[in-house]
């Protein structure tokens, strides 16, 4: 039983059916708000300060808080939020979703108090799922804008590229922020990667190791100096060494030299 297995049996009851789908809704919900009241997003972020001045609330706001103005963009966005988290509830189950979630949340609400820093969003809280989901469906076709057919692994590594560009150039909050964030996908799939790179290593070692005795059987024992004729080559000779040192076959055997 994997300590997941475990975990579940002792903290099952956290486990929240239709998670992300409840969080799809709510942030419709704060886009909403947010439009008939015009800076109402400012009462909702992450704001290590404000919270420590009683403003609690921003702990859980911030997940629902809409990273774009556009009405376009938002149905887009929580469409696809809506199909990465029924995959991955098929995949794992409510517990091991709602778990994975509740990580990440943790992951960077500590990152953005350990900064002090109020631009930290869900965007990188997102991109988690959406990893975690490329991994469980590498091959599922996505229609990019609804025309434009993309495998989700590529997706995925495009992601992953753009944020290692922007851990490498960009400042220590972001790093801080981004590995918080991943923190979960770290924690969940980590020790899988660990696994396969080992798996593959004993895998080309036992390859290596098969090609080299492929090879040996097939390399001759006997070899005649002068023609170059092998027992392979031809089974019926038989083979002579010299006084010479050297290996001939009977036929091309020196007549002046007896064999050893």
């Amino acid at each position: 039983m994997s300590f997941l297995d475990k975990l579940e049996r002792r903290i099952g009851f956290i486990a929240i059916p239709g998670l992300i789908r409840a969080v799809v809704a709510l942030t419709a919900l704060v886009f909403l708000l947010v439009l008939l009241n015009p800076g109402f997003e400012k009462f909702l972020g992450l704001n290590p300060t404000r919270i420590m001045h009683g403003e609690v609330w921003r702990l859980v706001t911030y997940i629902f808080l809409p990273q774009t103005t556009s009405p376009l963009m938002l149905l887009l966005a929580l469409w696809f939020l809506w199909f990465v988290g029924d995959g991955l509830e098929r995949a794992w189950g409510a517990f091991r979703l709602t778990l994975y979630f509740i990580v990440g949340v943790i992951g960077t609400t500590i990152a953005a108090f350990i900064a002090r820093d109020t631009t930290f969003s869900n965007s990188m809280l997102l991109a988690a799922l959406f990893f975690g989901f490329a991994r469980f469906y590498p091959d599922e076709v996505i229609y990019v804008f609804f025309i434009l057919p993309v495998k989700v692994k590529w997706l995925a590594w495009v992601a992953a590229a753009f944020m290692l560009y922007g851990f490498v150039v960009g400042t220590n909050s972001y790093r801080l922020a981004l590995v918080a964030a991943l923190s979960n996908f770290l924690i969940f799939f980590g020790p899988e990667f660990i696994y396969e790179a080992r798996h593959r290593q004993e895998v080309a070692s036992r390859r290596k190791r098969f090609e080299v005795q492929t090879r040996s059987d097939e390399e001759p024992l006997h070899k005649c100096a002068v023609c170059g004729a092998t027992e392979l080559s031809d089974p019926n000779l038989d083979f002579r060494v010299s006084r010479d040192g050297e290996e001939y076959c009977v036929p091309h055997l020196p007549r002046t030299v007896n064999a050893a």
